[in-house]
């Protein structure tokens, strides 16, 4: 059965999307890369999704993936205990953060098409461009969003973090133009 991709709703367990985080992050941290999903408690999880429309991938009653899409964030606003970089309090600008798909569950396209929701959500908001962030050694990562047609475009060190963190963006006009990369 195809995971069905839907909006986050009230009733879904943080705790459950907390695990899924954890269990999708885990991989990168094995790599020495402490990306705040690893680890975040549920609170952390519930902060990250104020403002946000979050969807998830839901399989036989399981969330196998997730990802998280938001506005601008005001100037001065933190992003994660830190100052927001300047592209992510542009006016038109979409942030995408938390994209996450369960091991499980990898290979078949599926954090495509929650990529294809979250810039879909984005567009029909009407932003103009869409950015994310990701550890600079994280080549496979960085490629994935290249492909999509994300454009690096600066960098940024996270209080905290083991890595660099590069930022990259995407205009949102007319339709996604990517190649079919797998999960």
């Amino acid at each position: 059965m195809t995971p069905v991709i839907r909006p986050l709703q009230p009733s879904d367990s943080l705790d459950d999307l907390t695990q899924l985080l954890h269990a999708a992050y885990a991989s990168l941290a094995a790599q020495g890369w402490n990306f705040t999903a690893v680890d975040q408690p549920v609170e952390v999880t519930r902060q990250r999704l104020a403002g946000a429309q979050a969807f998830v991938a839901e399989q036989h009653g399981r969330l196998v993936g997730t990802v998280a899409v938001r506005g601008p964030k005001p100037v001065g606003e933190a992003y994660i205990g830190d100052p927001s970089p300047a592209l992510y309090t542009t006016p038109g600008t979409a942030i995408l953060s938390q994209l996450a798909v369960h091991p499980d569950c990898r290979g078949h396209g599926l954090a495509e098409r929650l990529i294809d929701a979250a810039e879909a959500w984005a567009r029909a908001q009407g932003f103009t461009q869409i950015a994310l962030d990701t550890a600079e050694p994280a080549a496979a990562l960085r490629a994935r969003y290249a492909r999509r047609g994300y454009v690096e475009v600066g960098t940024v060190q996270w209080a905290g973090k083991t890595y660099r963190s590069v930022l990259m963006c995407k205009p949102l006009g007319g339709p996604t133009n990517h190649t079919n990369a797998r999960s």
